[in-house]
C-alpha cells in the first residue's frame, strides 16, 4: 500500500483556480461511483502539505470540507480580504496607498480571519491528528529570526508537540501572509502566552514539493511503503521577460513596487523544486513517485487575472472557467491511461465517500 501526499502551491487568489479543479474532478468521480454527498477528498492521503493559499486548501481538505466549499469562501470572501489591488502605476492611487494602504491591510485581515473561522472555527492541529489521523506539514517564515518554519500535526515526535494547539485559522494566516498583499500574521503563542509573527511561506517553498518529501520519508519506515506524492498547481502562467541590454535598470515602477518580485519567485520554484525532487528521488531505496495534475497552457487573455490579489467577477470567472477546462483535460488524461492519468485514477478510485454529518 502506497503512502500518499498531497502538495499544494501557493499562489493567493489563484485558490479559487485549484479548488474548483478539484471540485470538478471530484464530481466527475463521485458521479462514476453513484457517491451522493461526494468524496472526502482529504482522507485519501496520510499528509497533506500546502503552502499560502495552499495551505487553506490543504486545511480544508484535511478538516473533511469539500472544494466546493474552499472555491466559495475565495468567491465570497476574496473582494474583503483585498480590499484594495497593490498600485501598477504612478498616479493618485499610489499617492493615496502611501498613506492608506496599512489600513486596507487591517480590513483586510479582519474579513481574512473571519472567513477562515467560518469555515474552520476552533479546530487544532492535534484535533486534526486524532480526529481524521491525516497528518499536515504548513510551510511559514518566522519574523523574529527570518528562519522557515512549519506547522505540524502531532505526527512527528521530533516537533516536542510544539504546535499542536495552534488552530488552523492561525496557521493559514501565518503560511499565507504575502508581504504587500496582506498584514503579517501575529500568532499567539497558545501554550505560553508569548506571539510571534509570521510571513508567506511562498517566500521559500511556494512550491513545497520538497518539503512534501522529506516529511514523507521521515514518516514512511525504511523498505515499508512507496511514496506517491501528487502535486497540485495554481494556474501558474507562462513567465519570462525578454529584456533588452540597455533595460536591465529596473525602476519602483517595472517591478510594480516589488510586487512583480513575488510572480518571478513562484514561477521559478515551481520549476526547480519539481526539478530538484526528480533529480533526487532515483537516490533513495524506497519506491517515490511524483504526479503534478495535468493542466493546459493558458490563453493570453487569462494573464490579466493572474494577480495575486485579484477579486473582479470577471477575474474570478475566467479562473473558474480555467479550472473546469483543466478539470477535463485531466479527466481525458485519466480516460486515455497515461501514467499521470491511472495514479489520478487510482487515487480517486479509493477515495472514501464523504460523510454528511447531521443534527
Amino acid at each position: 500500500m502506497a503512502f500518499r501526499v498531497l502538495s499544494i502551491d501557493g499562489g493567493g487568489m489563484r485558490g479559487i483556480y485549484t479548488s474548483t479543479f478539484l471540485a470538478e474532478v471530484e464530481k466527475a468521480f463521485a458521479h462514476k461511483r453513484s457517491c451522493v454527498d461526494g468524496l472526502d477528498i482529504g482522507k485519501a492521503f496520510q499528509l497533506i502539505v500546502g503552502t499560502s493559499t495552499g495551505a487553506i486548501i490543504g486545511c480544508g481538505l484535511a478538516k473533511g470540507a469539500s472544494p466546493s466549499t474552499m472555491a466559495k469562501l475565495y468567491k465570497d470572501h476574496g473582494p474583503l480580504i483585498f480590499p484594495k489591488k497593490i498600485p501598477s502605476s504612478i498616479g493618485c492611487d499610489l499617492a493615496a496607498q502611501m498613506l492608506t494602504r496599512p489600513r486596507y491591510l487591517e480590513q483586510g485581515d479582519k474579513a481574512f480571519r473571519n472567513a477562515l473561522e467560518d469555515v474552520f472555527g476552533e479546530i487544532t492541529l492535534r484535533h486534526i491528528w486524532e480526529d481524521r489521523h491525516i497528518a499536515l506539514a504548513i510551510p511559514a517564515v518566522n519574523m523574529s529570526n527570518f528562519r522557515s518554519w512549519v506547522f505540524k500535526t502531532p505526527h512527528d515526535p521530533g516537533s516536542n508537540h510544539r504546535d499542536d494547539n495552534y488552530t488552523l485559522v492561525d496557521i493559514c494566516l501565518a503560511s499565507s501572509a504575502a508581504p504587500l498583499f496582506r498584514s503579517l500574521a501575529a500568532i499567539d503563542h497558545p501554550d505560553n502566552g508569548n506571539y510571534d509573527v509570521f510571513t508567506d511561506g511562498g517566500l521559500w517553498a511556494n512550491n513545497p514539493v520538497i518539503v512534501a518529501l522529506a516529511e514523507a520519508l521521515r514518516m514512511v519506515p525504511e523498505n515499508e511503503e512507496e511514496i506517491d506524492i501528487f502535486c497540485l498547481g495554481s494556474c501558474g502562467k507562462p513567465e519570462g521577460n525578454i529584456i533588452k541590454k540597455d533595460a536591465v535598470h529596473r525602476g519602483l515602477l517595472e517591478w510594480k513596487f516589488g510586487a512583480t518580485v513575488t510572480n518571478v519567485s513562484i514561477a521559478a520554484q515551481e520549476y526547480a523544486f519539481d526539478m530538484i525532487a526528480s533529480f533526487l528521488i532515483p537516490h533513495f531505496k524506497k519506491k517515490i513517485k511524483i504526479t503534478r495534475f495535468p493542466a493546459d497552457k493558458i490563453p493570453g487573455d487569462m494573464l490579466q487575472y493572474l494577480d495575486l490579489d485579484e477579486t473582479r467577477a470577471e477575474g474570478l470567472e475566467a479562473l473558474i472557467r480555467q479550472a473546469r477546462s483543466d478539470a477535463n483535460t485531466c479527466n481525458s488524461e485519466i480516460q486515455r491511461c497515461s501514467n499521470d492519468g491511472l495514479a489520478i485514477k487510482d487515487l480517486f478510485n479509493i477515495m472514501p465517500e464523504r460523510q454528511i454529518i447531521t443534527g
